[in-house]
């Protein structure tokens, strides 16, 4: 790998660039596609991944201008009781009213990526094959662009509802709202390298992850 870099660089225009040795490849999917099964796999192989949920909870953690912000913006019972976010009553407003949505990803986008820049800069350096930035909104926000490759985790939309249903306690309309917040599964899987569906057991995700991991492997070494 001596001598050899690639370009990190956003199709945004906001300015970054980055020349690295590791490739950073994006993974995105559905809501309860089994992204975060997928991203679990992937780490147990020694894949480094910046997760943007985690990002994105660093940047409103309490006490910070990302988490003053958003209060400013929708009110202080957004707030737990012991002055950190509430995010089960934030997200019932901004899933219920996109322009809500719209608001709050102009406040805490920014901050996200800013962030994710400065970790990705670390994975950047490491030397590795590749590493790896999982985020739900790659596709829609176009940061995409930016990554070598893309991996897109799907799974059919009776299972996402179901799955949502199980794991957060709504009703089949409150899922289903939550997966039409997001871009069409299809129009993600148009703009993807990989796609790995979880459509069936664990042992099944593994083996298609693996394949991935594998074949991005070999393509970045």
């Amino acid at each position: 790998m001596t001598g050899r870099t690639r370009r990190l660089a956003s199709g945004r225009g906001n300015g970054v660039r980055l020349d690295v040795v590791t490739a950073i490849v994006g993974l995105t999917g559905g809501i309860a596609s089994g992204k975060s099964s997928v991203a679990s796999i992937l780490r147990a192989e020694g894949v480094v991944i910046v997760d943007a949920d985690e990002v994105a909870r660093e940047v409103v953690a309490k006490g910070s201008p990302g988490l003053s912000a958003v209060v400013e913006a929708f009110g202080p019972h957004i707030l737990g009781p012991g002055g950190e976010l509430d995010r089960k009553a934030l997200g019932a407003r901004v899933f219920a009213d996109a322009e809500a949505r719209r608001q709050l990803e102009a406040i805490t986008h920014p901050r996200i990526f800013a962030r994710s820049m400065e970790k990705l800069g670390a994975v950047a350096a490491s030397g590795a094959p590749y590493g790896m930035y999982d985020a739900a909104l790659l596709v829609e926000n176009g940061s995409h662009r930016m990554m070598q490759a893309l991996v897109v985790v799907a799974a059919p939309r009776a299972l996402q509802r179901a799955r949502i249903v199980a794991r957060d306690g709504l009703t089949e309309a409150e899922a289903d709202a939550r997966i039409d917040a997001q871009l069409p599964l299809e129009q993600k899987i148009a703009v993807a390298d990989h796609v790995i569906w979880n459509d069936a057991d664990l042992g099944t995700l593994r083996a298609r992850t693996l394949d991935v991991h594998r074949r991005l492997t070999e393509q970045f070494a």
